[in-house]
């Protein structure tokens, strides 16, 4: 090991000092073995910033020190988060010298850090497995949040480019995660700091108007608060009084929300008052003192202390008016409330006596992301399941009872149809109706916090598509989809009996392939449309086999030989790249225009069947984008980068002496180009093949067939395409 600088000890002492001042035990020997451990793994790395590497882990440490003070074992384990995958250590090594929890905390950190390298952050599994790494042990995702956190203060440093990206992930997926596990410090600085970079003017220009009207918000606050202590004191409470921070993508949010400028967001004026008690009853003596001396502004009261929030934040919000007319929102909270608030899931360990067991509380942190998958199966296109995860994050809460006066928790503008999938999945595949508050009301009727709901059900009622368009939660969602793919299944199955009797009737066979050219020609896409309209009785079948019946021999002949020309050609090039990378995405080619390497393509995204590649040129595609462009994806041949790829000529002439010889003679004398096969057929006085060539491009391709056109003899020569 190298030696360490004087720097580096003064960086270890500081480490152990802050450790010792947050944590309940420290175990100072194993810190200091894993920050020296750390500090030799990292010696040759360098950050973007140019400063040594090592400084990113440490960085990490002490925010993980300062904002999550679990254990040391959290603060080992984060020293270490980048040495698996950044460094030759494997986690056996990591095992043997730090033992198996810290190990664990490593590869989970490890693996959520892999799921979100790239730009698609779209993959449900990838969720999934997230999902099972947070289960294990908690402690990972608050490593990540450290780990995002630091990474986030320092983006200054990498291209504008990936600061967007970046910027966009944390605020789409980190920053309402933080705040889903009750870390509203974390969210803050978070949501800030990708604002910062995503709408730099705008940023800018908020932080500049925060800072010109602060001497007169604090004034104002001050002729607010006083009378306010006064009365405090006199009742003998103890508490702490101060402004609420100010966070200027909430203040950007609420701007374009209510689509007013910055000098008329209201909570601009905002007082925090923390009481030293463990007694709630003091909240509510506080919120009376307040109420006395200013008018409430009654529908905006908030009691989060009666009922928490999933994440457990408890305060009470209230609206008053205040001096000069103007709104003040002010919480109440005890200084437990309030580290929960900012720290929260780090603040309840902190206050558990026994932390080597879960409870019922961090149960609740985590079951709303089991919720988001329940069900969830492959049915589901990844990105619904996508843009359910997100909306799950951002949503806000309502409160709705049962008859008997049971709480359930739902997203807000849910539905009884929500609430129905809430109680058991059976009671919403019978749901026909609902009561709110005693009256009737349709099944898309929004929800109210305080309602309660009673619902009608009936054996005879199924689940409708239409029931999609208003469900909120997953749960809901997902079982609906579910349970419509598999009504559509039994369609499906009994269209493909009808097909299979007529054609058995009529003596006639036909391979997938052949049906997927029928489905197409009469406007479906895919084999399982066409079986759903043969069983809804909406195609003509017996018209549909005559006119089958009536393709010649030789164009099927010419079908089956493209298609087996299009698998040897799309298989030689390595298949489709998306968005830039070889991935595991599903993917298919359009039937519609047969893509085939050297064609311009594009990717479409489709429910259940992955990416469709069509051309660039394809009608069906033009149709499909006008309807839903943000479908569309880049897609493109491993080719593009001058390798070569296989392409097919078709060739017709006059059969004579040598002709085959001329034909490969002008093919290899062009630019040295190489012949895969020739297939040439001849009846009586005239010949019919094709020719597989490798090529470079489209250019080249254009260029051989005009060389082969010359030949003397050959009246046909175009590239193989599909009928």
């Amino acid at each position: 090991m190298s030696k360490e600088s004087p720097n580096d000890q003064k960086m270890l002492e500081d480490l152990l000092a802050v450790c010792r001042k947050n944590l309940p035990k420290v175990n100072e020997d194993l810190i200091t073995k894993a920050f020296k451990f750390a500090l030799e793994a990292h010696k040759h790395d360098l950050r973007a910033s140019g400063e040594p590497y090592f400084y990113h882990p440490y960085e990490v440490a002490r925010i993980v020190v300062e904002e999550f003070p679990l254990d040391d074992i959290t603060v080992v384990a984060t020293l270490l988060h980048d040495v698996v995958e950044d460094t030759d250590f494997d986690l056996n090594l990591m095992t043997k010298e730090f033992g198996k929890e810290v190990t664990e905390i490593v590869d989970g950190v490890t693996k959520i850090s892999g799921i979100f390298k790239g730009q698609d952050i779209t993959k449900a599994e990838n969720y999934r497995k997230m999902l099972l790494s947070m289960v294990k042990d908690v402690r990972v995702i608050l490593v990540k949040f450290a780990d995002k956190l630091h990474n986030m203060r320092t983006l200054e440093f990498v291209s504008p480019d990936k600061q967007k990206r970046i910027a966009q992930e944390t605020l789409e997926i980190y920053a309402p995660f933080a705040n889903r596990f009750g870390l509203g410090r974390v969210k803050w600085e978070l949501e800030d700091l990708s604002f910062k970079y995503l709408n730099k003017e705008t940023y800018e220009d908020l932080v500049s108007k925060v800072k010109s009207s602060r001497k007169e918000r604090e004034a104002y606050i001050k002729r607010f608060s006083d009378p306010v202590r006064k009365k405090l004191d006199e009742y003998g409470l103890k508490y702490e009084m101060g402004g609420r921070p100010k966070h200027f993508y909430s203040i950007y949010r609420k701007m374009m929300k209510r689509n007013k400028p910055f000098e008329e967001i209201y909570d601009l004026f905002a007082l925090r008052i923390i009481l030293d008690t463990e007694n709630t009853n003091e909240c509510y003596t506080t919120l009376g003192i307040v109420n006395q001396m200013y008018l409430p502004v009654p529908d905006r009261f908030k009691d989060y202390i009666s009922i928490p929030k999933n994440n457990n934040y408890q305060s009470i919000h209230t609206t008053v008016v205040g001096p000069e007319g103007r709104l003040v929102e002010v919480q109440i909270r005890t200084k437990k409330m309030h580290e929960i608030a900012e720290r929260g899931l780090a603040a309840h360990w902190k206050y558990k006596e026994d932390k080597s067991t879960t409870d019922k509380d961090l149960e609740n942190w985590l079951n709303w992301i089991r919720d988001i998958f329940e069900g969830a199966g492959k049915d589901d296109s990844r990105r619904e399941i996508m843009e359910d995860f997100k909306l799950n994050l951002y949503q806000d809460e309502i409160y709705v009872f049962t008859p008997k006066g049971e709480l359930r928790r739902l997203p807000i503008d849910s539905t009884p149809v929500d609430f129905a999938f809430e109680i058991h999945s059976n009671v919403g595949y019978q749901c026909i109706g609902a009561k709110i508050n005693g009256k009737i009301v349709p099944l898309d009727t929004p929800l109210h916090s305080g309602d309660q709901i009673e619902v009608i059900t009936s054996k005879n009622q199924h689940p409708n598509k239409n029931w999609l368009k208003f469900a909120k939660t997953q749960k809901a969602k997902s079982a609906i989809r579910k349970w419509m793919n598999k009504e559509e299944e039994k369609i499906v199955k009994a269209g493909k009996e009808i097909w299979n009797k007529k054609l058995k009737k009529l003596k006639l066979s036909f391979s997938t392939s052949d049906v997927s050219k029928i489905a197409r020609k009469y406007k479906y896409d895919n084999n399982s449309q066409f079986f759903q309209a043969i069983a809804q009785g909406n195609v003509n079948l017996d018209q549909i086999l005559i006119d089958t019946g009536d393709k010649s021999t030789e164009e099927q002949e010419k079908i089956i030989a493209f298609d087996k020309f299009a698998d040897i050609a799309r298989k030689d090039a390595g298949g489709i790249l998306v968005d830039g990378k070889s991935s595991g995405i599903m993917y298919s080619y359009a039937k519609c225009c047969n893509p085939i390497p050297g064609d311009p393509v594009i990717g479409y995204i489709t429910v259940g069947e992955g990416i469709k590649i069509h051309r660039k040129t394809c009608n069906n595609l033009i149709n499909l984008s006008s309807i839903d462009a943000d479908k569309l994806i880049a897609v493109q041949w491993p080719g593009n980068d001058g390798t070569l790829f296989v392409a097919g000529l078709t060739v017709k002439g006059e059969d004579s002496p040598g002709i085959l010889n001329d034909i490969a003679h002008t093919i290899v004398s062009y630019k040295n180009t190489n012949i895969k096969s020739i297939n040439i057929n001849t009846n009586d006085s005239t010949f019919e093949g094709s020719v597989m060539v490798y090529v470079n491009n489209l250019e080249h391709l254009n260029n051989l067939i005009e060389r082969l056109k010359k030949l003397r003899g050959l009246y046909k020569v175009e590239r193989f395409e599909g009928i």
